[in-house]
């Protein structure tokens, strides 16, 4: 599939509110073309700050990770995806990612099936009761699921991105990578990262980076830097 380079890059934009978030957008510009919009902000006007980023010409990664019975998905998907979003994170398990997919119906918005949070490592999945087994493996056999179930792509950590891309399921899929540093930057809570370069080298479609560009002296110097970092 092509990918228009300025669209590999997407900012997370986990800021305290919408006008915060607003001002990083003015501050980035033309640099910047994707957002991500997570959990934090649903409730400091996450949606409006999306329908506002769809106006200005910007794409938008609407981040709710959904997880509930087929029913509630299919409804939450209904309504989120009028939004006229880009791309939409559910669960990774087969029948919430059908259920986002009967939801959205045929509007254009992708469904991105999460598969193993980035933050996470091997003892916090034994602390969970998730199955024993390499992480990769897991990861790599529950992308393939949701890819069966109908989701459009799936996130997972740089680690994993060669491994789900050589599945044959994965074939015209996206796979977007969280746990993405710039080389010398913090690794903050994540846990499975690589460099931006090193995960689009890996198959990743998009690279998802919050901290390292806003907390940055110069955001649009930051992301501007990214960029140029994917050739």
């Amino acid at each position: 599939m092509s990918i228009d380079p300025k669209d590999r890059l997407i900012v997370a934009l986990d800021l305290p509110n919408a006008l915060s978030a607003l001002e990083l957008v003015q501050k980035l510009g033309d640099e910047v073309s994707f957002y991500k919009i997570g959990l934090g902000m649903l409730t400091g006007g996450g949606l409006a700050l999306a329908d506002e980023l769809k106006t200005m010409g910007k794409r938008v990664f609407l981040d709710m990770k959904l997880f509930d019975i087929s029913a509630t998905v299919t409804a939450a998907a209904r309504g989120l995806c009028q939004y006229d979003l880009d791309l939409l994170t559910v669960h990774g398990d087969p029948h919430v990612v059908a259920a986002a997919v009967a939801g959205r119906g045929e509007r254009p918005t992708k469904i991105m099936a999460v598969t193993m949070l980035t933050s996470l490592n091997r003892a916090d999945l034994d602390a969970a009761m998730i199955v024993s087994g390499d992480i990769a493996e897991l990861t790599t056999e529950r992308a393939r699921r949701a890819f069966l179930a109908g989701a459009d792509g799936v996130i997972a950590s740089p680690g994993e991105a060669e491994m789900i891309r050589a599945l044959p399921e994965a074939a015209g899929k996206l796979i977007v990578t969280p746990g993405v540093r710039p080389e010398g930057s913090s690794a903050d809570d994540q846990k499975r990262i690589a460099t931006p370069a090193n995960a689009i080298a890996a198959g990743a479609d998009h690279i998802v980076v919050g901290r390292p560009v806003w907390q940055a002296e110069d955001p649009a110097a930051a992301a501007r830097a990214i960029q140029a970092s994917l050739g």
